[in-house]
């Protein structure tokens, strides 16, 4: 069973900012195969789940525990359900990437991301798959929590779903098919899917 993890801030205020595209990411997922979220059993605090029942099974989930507290939940799903943390694949924002860009990983540091860091921790391991989702830097003049903090502006939201509709492509290769597919399909410097 695979575990697809996306990661941002719980409540309106933080709904369609740049950090909760992880959310965003799921939230497609589980519209694309019929899922609807709800709260996790109560040894998974926190923590909002929908299971996939067509092939491949699989389960999506969402913290409610904001970003820097995220691991909680985590190491509580994989433990509940079971999952390796082969299976494990987070979906998160990356300030280092442009807008519009994705990037897989079958494992890796945090790269200062409070929420990987936060799951880094909790499991005691950075064996697990990631999926990063290009939100750009911005001014670099403006404080960077304020930045990942705020909303899209208007080109890139005339672009978001789009955007959101590749990255939850990718999430359901690694479903189906595992990291390393994901990292040759999706990964810069490879060919665009559509294409292929």
């Amino acid at each position: 069973m695979k575990l697809l993890v996306g990661l941002g801030n719980p409540g309106p205020a933080y709904r369609d900012t740049r950090h909760n595209v992880g959310f965003m990411v799921v939230d497609a997922v589980a519209s694309r195969r019929a899922a609807a979220f709800a709260l996790a059993p109560a040894q998974v605090p926190e923590t909002l789940v929908a299971k996939v029942f067509d092939e491949p099974r699989f389960l999506l989930a969402k913290p409610l525990t904001f970003m820097n507290r995220s691991g909680d939940a985590v190491s509580a799903l994989a433990r509940y359900y079971g999952v390796e943390t082969a299976d494990v694949l987070v979906v998160v924002d990356d300030v280092a990437l442009p807008f519009g860009r994705l990037r897989a990983r079958v494992r890796g540091s945090a790269g200062g991301h409070n929420g990987l860091r936060s799951i880094i921790d909790r499991l005691g391991t950075d064996q697990f798959a990631r999926l990063r989702v290009g939100v750009g830097r911005g001014d670099a003049r403006r404080d960077l929590a304020d930045h990942v903090l705020s909303k899209f502006d208007a080109p890139e939201r005339t672009a978001l779903e789009a955007f959101i509709g590749r990255a939850a492509d990718a999430a359901e290769m690694f479903a189906a098919d595992g990291i390393d597919r994901v990292m040759n399909v999706y990964n810069p410097g490879t060919t665009a899917p559509d294409n292929d």
